[in-house]
C-alpha cells in the first residue's frame, strides 16, 4: 500500500472505531479531510486495507476495553439470532468479524419465501421496527431491511439491521469472499466461534457463555 492509501486507511479505520462510521462513510470523510477534493476511486484504499488498519488500531489502543464490547455484542446477536431462527439467520458486519465496539450495530441477514413473515413476526411481539432498504449481499439491487433496537442485557439497547432475502438467495449466503473468509455466520457458526474463543485464545473472537436475553419491549 503506497503511502497515501496507507495514511487515508489509517485515518478512515479511526473514524469506524471512534465515531462508528460505515467503511463508505469513512472512506470518503477521510479523503475530503487529506485532500479536501473528490479524489480518483483507485487511489482510495480497498475496505480489506480499511479493516486491516482498524485491527491495527483496536490492538494498540483499545485493547482493555475492545474484547469486552465485542463479547457482549456477540452475546446479543446470539440472542437476536435465536429469536429468529426460524428465518435462517446469517450474523454478518464487525460483530461476526471481530472489529466489532460499543459503536457498531447488529447486521443479519434472514431468509424467508414472503419478507412479510419476518414482519408479522416483530408484530406479534410487540416490537417497533424501521423499514427501509439494504445493499444485496451479492451486489444485486437492494433488499428490505427492518431496523428495531434490541437489548444488550445492560439496560442498554444496540441497533439491529435485520435484512430481508427470498429463501433462494440462502445458498450463496456463506460464499467466501476473495481472500477465502467467510463473511457472515449462521447461528450454529456463532455458537461454535463463542465456545471455541473459551478463556480468550484469540483477541479477535474472545470468549463469552451464551445465554438467553430478553426480547425488546
Amino acid at each position: 500500500m503506497d503511502s497515501l492509501r496507507a495514511e487515508l486507511a489509517a485515518l478512515a479505520a479511526r473514524l469506524i472505531v471512534e465515531d462508528g462510521l460505515d467503511y463508505g462513510s469513512a472512506k470518503r470523510k477521510a479523503a475530503r479531510r487529506l485532500l479536501g477534493e473528490r479524489v480518483a476511486h483507485d487511489l482510495l484504499p480497498s475496505n480489506d486495507e480499511i479493516e486491516q488498519q482498524v485491527r491495527e488500531e483496536l490492538a494498540l489502543f483499545h485493547a482493555d476495553t475492545q474484547p469486552a464490547q465485542l463479547q457482549q455484542l456477540r452475546l446479543a446477536a446470539l440472542a437476536l439470532m435465536e429469536e429468529f431462527a426460524a428465518f435462517e439467520p446469517h450474523l454478518a458486519g464487525a460483530v461476526w468479524n471481530g472489529t466489532a465496539t460499543a459503536l457498531s450495530d447488529l447486521h443479519v441477514l434472514l431468509f424467508a419465501d414472503d419478507a412479510k413473515e419476518v414482519e408479522i413476526h416483530c408484530i406479534d411481539r410487540g416490537w417497533d421496527y424501521q423499514a427501509g432498504e439494504t445493499g444485496h449481499y451479492a451486489g444485486r439491487g437492494r433488499v428490505q431491511c427492518l431496523t428495531l433496537l434490541w437489548p444488550l442485557g445492560t439496560g442498554q439497547t444496540v441497533r439491529a439491521h435485520l435484512s430481508l432475502y427470498a429463501s433462494k438467495d440462502l445458498r450463496g449466503a456463506l460464499l467466501p469472499d476473495p481472500q477465502g473468509r467467510t463473511p457472515r455466520g449462521t447461528l450454529a457458526a456463532l455458537r461454535r466461534l463463542m465456545q471455541q474463543s473459551t478463556g480468550g485464545e484469540h483477541p479477535d473472537h474472545p470468549g463469552q457463555r451464551t445465554a438467553r436475553q430478553n426480547a425488546p419491549r
